[in-house]
């Protein structure tokens, strides 16, 4: 098997596993639901198609740097300028994650490619929620955990400089696998989703594992922030 990584930065950031009505909340890291819509929306699907064959996805996510929720007291007005319902929305503020997607090498080529060059706008959660840099780190021939440990840390350099002479612990949540043995599910997560048809919107339960944690020492030569090209955001690879 091999897995493909994508880092998910942006300004603000909203992950909702169980967000109702006029209280939007957000989950701590990416939900697999909303990285299954991301494909989704760059694969130019509408909400009513069918993406049972992205549902096998085995996911994970690694936080490379939590983020500070904050909220948004949020007002709105219909179309004849009639006050809607007073809401309250939640965000995660300067976060990045690096995502673990495992599957067969062909498939994940594919979803690469439509990463790359979207269909439609892609974003973190919520239209709001954009996402900046680079966004494809590259598919490698190895397992989802291999993976997510290998990986170089990519927190901002901001984040690194007032890192440097402490020790960060980069939490690892993912899907239990096949070849667990032993493992101990953690949390049982609604995050599955069936359809995102606005008729019809409909999750199932997935469950999670928390994997020991990637341990950046400050004598890590990860926690050298690399040198900075303004102009990389521009690539596509």
């Amino acid at each position: 098997m091999s897995t493909l990584l994508l880092k998910l930065s942006a300004p603000l950031q909203a992950w909702g596993a169980s967000s109702r009505f006029s209280r939007r909340d957000t989950r701590h890291e990416p939900t697999k639901s909303a990285v299954i819509g991301l494909i989704a929306a760059s694969q130019g699907r509408r909400r009513t198609e069918s993406i049972e064959d992205l549902l096998d996805l085995h996911f994970g996510v690694r936080v490379d740097q939590p983020g500070v929720v904050v909220r948004d007291f949020h007002t709105a007005h219909n179309a004849k300028g009639e006050a809607m319902p007073l809401s309250e929305r939640y965000y995660l503020s300067d976060a990045v994650f690096v995502v673990g997607l495992e599957s067969s090498a062909s498939l994940l080529e594919g979803i690469k490619d439509s990463l790359l060059r979207p269909a439609f706008p892609l974003f973190l959660g919520r239209r709001s929620c954009a996402p900046c840099g680079k966004l494809v780190l590259g598919i490698c021939d190895s397992g989802l955990s291999e993976a997510l440990r290998a990986h170089p840390w990519e927190a901002a350099a901001w984040y690194r400089r007032r890192a440097s002479n402490e020790t960060k612990k980069l939490e690892i949540l993912r899907d239990v696998l096949p070849t667990d043995t032993g493992a101990e599910t953690r949390e049982v997560v609604r995050d599955i989703p069936w359809s995102f048809s606005q008729e019809r919107r409909d999750w199932g339960w997935r469950n999670v594992v928390h994997d020991e944690p990637v341990v950046i020492s400050p004598e890590s030569p990860s926690i050298i922030a690399p040198s900075h090209n303004p102009m990389s955001v521009l690539d596509l690879e």
